[in-house]
């Protein structure tokens, strides 16, 4: 789960030392992209994460052509598109790519047929070959009813259908997907994500997919890279991600984190569970790493990863009392904050426990299931922590 680990196998695509700067602004010159690497395997789908202006969608369109970038080295199934060191730069319209945008860019003067058929006629297609692969396309996508339909008469989730046939009917080797859902609403957004993801595998097609979704890049991904400031911070599986972030900034942004400061009591024993000294008494925790006493940490708990219960559990380690301070039910779960002296944690209850602000409640939190890290910009016992 590391930054720029190591593919076993060759990557079906892959990116190396990839780096891309915008002059403007009171800066001069910005770097967009720093030193990127990365690889996808064939057949699956890998995900750029991270705020606007981390890098993401500059490192997708660099890998589509749309950009030039300074250094690195961009090569899809073995043929590579661009390599700074040697002169390499193979224009978009011949690296045989497919492209999702955030906007449709459907034609709205054409019909759906006919808007996914200019992508073939552009390329100069056999005239014998565009119908039988527009409505191959339009099948996969939902859309063969309504091919005689005009674009402008269509729904949010049917012009997005209609981008994603006019990106596959050219049979890309490659997909590339830049934030695609965003304007679309939360239910449409969550079924057109399905739908994606079972068409990327259906077709066994390889795609990269950008977004600043955290819940989008979970459901849909094999790996996401979570990116900031033009770099990769953090490299894995959704679930290594969201389990072991592994840094400060991942824990944030995957996923709704509690970050607790404290200090190295005990080292990690058996099963790599250590104790941390925080401001509401000693917490047991995993130590992914190796932390020695009196190192500055950061205590990352998962806020459903707090069990509350209105009676005292049996167990003795990792227990305390908390006041409740604010309730919201939705339904499936109720979202609370909650009061440990002057530390503020959010806790996931089930719907079925009654809670309410002012209330004393016990919290338990399961030892390997928070993890320390190394407090940012601490080196040593000595270094104050966050």
């Amino acid at each position: 789960m590391q930054p720029h680990a190591a593919v076993r196998e060759a990557p079906y695509l892959r990116v190396e030392s990839l780096s891309k700067s915008f002059a403007g602004g009171s800066q001069g010159v910005a770097a967009a992209v720093n030193g990127v690497s990365f690889g996808v395997p064939k057949g699956t789908l890998f995900t750029l994460l991270g705020p606007s202006g981390c890098g993401k969608s500059t490192t997708l369109r660099c890998i589509a052509g749309l950009e030039r970038p300074e250094q690195g080295v961009i090569a899809v199934d073995g043929q590579t598109h661009f390599d700074a060191g040697h002169g390499v730069f193979v224009p978009p319209d011949r690296r045989g790519i497919g492209m999702v945008f955030q906007s449709y860019a459907i034609w709205p003067h054409m019909s759906v047929y006919q808007n996914v058929a200019y992508a073939l006629e552009a390329r100069r297609a056999p005239r014998g070959e565009i119908r039988p692969r527009v409505m191959e396309a339009l099948e996969l996508v939902g859309l063969a009813g309504l091919a005689e339909r005009a674009a402008p008469n269509l729904s949010g989730g049917q012009q997005q259908r209609v981008a994603l046939a006019r990106a596959i009917v050219g049979r890309p080797s490659l997909l590339l997907f830049d934030e695609p859902l965003s304007n679309l609403d939360a239910k449409l957004r969550e079924r057109m994500r399905h739908e994606i993801r079972e068409l990327q595998q259906r077709l066994g097609i390889t795609a990269l997919y950008v977004t600043h979704d955290q819940s989008e890049a979970l459901a849909m991904s094999d790996t996401i890279a979570v990116m900031s400031a033009g770099r990769i911070l953090a490299l894995g599986t959704p679930r290594e991600l969201y389990v072991a972030p592994g840094n400060r900034f991942v824990a944030d942004f995957v996923g709704l984190t509690n970050i607790v400061r404290g200090r190295v009591r005990l080292p990690a024993g058996a099963g790599g569970v250590g104790e941390v000294d925080v401001a509401f008494g000693p917490l047991r925790c995993r130590f992914p790493g190796e932390l020695r006493p009196g190192e500055a940490v950061e205590v990352l708990i998962r806020p459903e990863n707090i069990v509350a219960s209105p009676a005292r559990p049996g167990t003795r380690d990792n227990v305390w009392s908390a006041i409740v301070e604010q309730v919201t039910f939705l339904g499936e779960y109720q979202d609370a904050s909650v009061r440990l002296g002057e530390t503020r944690l959010r806790i996931r209850v089930a719907p079925w426990i009654e809670l309410a602000g002012g209330q004393s409640i016990y919290l338990e939190m399961v030892a390997q299931r928070c993890s320390a890290i190394r407090a940012e910009g601490a080196t040593d016992g000595k270094r104050e922590g966050g």
